[in-house]
């Protein structure tokens, strides 16, 4: 298992097509849950340089916070409450270029500006989501989710 990462490009789309193949390298192979999922928000993290990445696993019909690279989270999050819940109860993404207007938007922060959420789904059932948190309004965009919706059908297919 390779440990280092290479990024030469500083254009986003150029980063994640030079980032993916390395993550699924990193992962394939380490068939602990908690473990992927710490060293994919560490990778998020640290290339794109988000304010918040990290994971929440469905845990008794409750979002329960699981690995990420940021500030303090929130620990639990009710199915269809803010924008994590209402993406896991949506079985969709959801791009939000500015939480405060996001009705029912969950500050954990109040340094986050915008978020993109992608569910990850297996057997049709939601088992886990991906969160990704920016400090600038509408940071993320068609190339954000694209990638990270690609990244995130191979997760769950992996795992």
């Amino acid at each position: 298992m390779s440990t280092t990462l290479t990024i030469k490009s500083t254009i986003k789309e150029d980063k994640y097509i030079e980032i993916i193949p390395q993550i699924k390298a990193l992962l394939l192979g380490e068939t602990n849950l908690i473990a992927n999922l710490a060293n994919l928000s560490s990778v998020l993290k640290t290339t794109f340089e988000f304010f918040w990445v990290g994971f929440y696993l469905v845990e008794d019909n409750t979002l329960v916070l699981g690995p990420f690279q940021g500030s303090l989270a929130c620990t639990r999050i009710n199915f269809g409450k803010g924008v994590c819940g209402k993406a896991w109860e949506e079985k969709q993404t959801l791009v939000v270029p500015n939480v405060d207007l996001f009705k029912g938007h969950i500050a954990c922060s109040s340094l986050s500006k915008s978020e993109i959420v992608i569910p990850l789904i297996k057997e049709n059932k939601v088992f886990a989501i991906l969160d990704v948190d920016s400090d600038k309004l509408n940071d993320f965009d068609e190339i954000d989710e694209k990638y990270l919706n690609e990244l995130c059908l191979w997760l769950s297919e992996y795992l």
